[in-house]
């Protein structure tokens, strides 16, 4: 009889949780919760530095190749303890997500399309030979964590507690190969407005001597590996008075991400239509959720625009730019909704992006954070992508 396990091109079986191998999968009714004795001061929210606080719990869970998922454990926020020859910390057994809780104007917290953030966190640690689980178990467990810290969401729009699920390697080896232990954790930080006096359009300056992602690599998987070799293009163009990089593939200089974030372009194209276009799913780019989320709502309620997934070149763009036709730009990701661009150098001058007049921003990218905020703080009531936990 043919083997129908999941296997890698190499033959070896898949790490798996959904029971193919006889292992535990993971489940939100094994959760037990042991609350902190030791609770942390509230930070005044008009101080919150992304990334920079925490709250008091965490959310922890352990697999082995032997037994599958353990009971999941939200206990106090923890120093991990892992052995100098762990695989994450030499080959790179990482990836993760970032996500948000929101809390409307009745008090109700709510997360913003948690499933996509769930299956991209699959999707990337299979990508790396990482133990896969029940998206559903995962969302429900994020669910009931977030309860526990939800006094740490501060009040008021604009404001929201970042999660960071994450999923490492954690077996004791200097051997490669698929590992025979994982840590699948979650850590959360309170965080303020991207902008908190208004959209303030950044500058980007064209990279094309190096490359975040090509094709056949995992550019598509949110990989720990996708963003430290990105730190230095950053602080070469942030030395040059340009806020983030752009990056450009292939000698056709084709139009990537933004610096870690997805890029959209408004024109008027070739044949005279308006048009929305950002690069393709091709392997290279992030499937963003906030992507996604703006060409929904785009496709919904921009009906006066064409709304494209594909290849197109900064040369385009730059001829765009010549003939007036160039309309706007703007970079998406879950940090900033939207992050208008104002100018882009390259190849040795800067082009101009329009904005609105006295604002720092573009009609389109406007309108995107206003309808997304809008749905993630619940003030579209019943909208499916906001999914109230408590």
């Amino acid at each position: 009889m043919r083997n129908t396990e999941p296997r890698y091109s190499n033959g070896l079986p898949l790490p798996s949780s959904s029971g193919i191998r006889g292992l535990a999968s993971l489940s939100s009714a094994n959760l037990s919760v042991t609350p902190t004795d030791t609770p942390k001061p509230k930070q005044d929210k008009s101080k919150l530095v992304f990334g920079h606080t925490f709250t008091d719990h965490m959310l922890a869970v352990e697999w082995t190749a032997q037994e599958g998922w353990a009971p999941p454990q939200i206990t106090k926020y923890q120093n991990l303890s892992l052995d100098p020859a762990t695989c994450v910390f030499h080959y790179g057994f990482e990836c993760f997500e970032g996500m948000k809780a929101y809390k409307d104007a009745a008090g109700k917290v709510r997360l913003f399309r948690p499933d996509m953030n769930a299956a991209r966190l699959s999707r990337s640690g299979l990508r790396i030979a990482l133990p896969d689980f029940d998206q559903g178990e995962l969302i429900k467990l994020i669910g009931e964590y977030t309860k526990v810290e939800q006094d740490w969401i501060p009040e008021g729009k604009g404001f929201s507690l970042y999660l960071r699920p994450t999923l490492i390697g954690t077996q004791k080896t200097l051997g490669i190969g698929p590992v025979g232990s994982a840590l699948l954790f979650v850590i959360a930080s309170p965080v303020g407005p991207y902008y908190p006096r208004g959209f303030k359009a950044i500058s980007l300056w064209a990279t094309s001597d190096q490359v975040r992602a090509w094709k056949g690599g995992f550019g598509d998987a949110k990989l720990g590996a996708n963003y430290a070799p990105c730190v230095t293009a950053q602080t070469r163009v942030a030395a040059l008075g340009y806020e983030q990089n752009l990056w450009l593939n292939g000698p056709e200089h084709y139009v990537g991400e933004v610096g870690t974030s997805n890029l959209f372009v408004a024109w008027v194209n070739e044949a005279g239509e308006k048009e929305l276009i950002t690069a393709p799913l091709d392997g290279t780019i992030l499937p963003g959720v906030t992507r996604d989320s703006i060409l929904a709502l785009a496709r919904e309620r921009l009906p006066e625009f064409k709304v494209t997934e594909q290849l197109f070149t900064m040369p385009e763009v730059v001829k765009a730019s010549q003939e007036g036709r160039l309309l706007e730009m703007f970079g998406a990701g879950t940090a900033v909704v939207c992050a208008p661009v104002k100018r882009v150098h390259y190849n040795g001058s800067d082009i101009d992006v329009p904005l609105q007049d006295g604002k720092e921003a573009g009609p389109i990218a406007e309108k995107m954070v206003n309808w997304i905020t809008g749905i993630q703080y619940g003030e579209e009531d019943g909208h499916p992508w906001s999914v109230v936990v408590s």
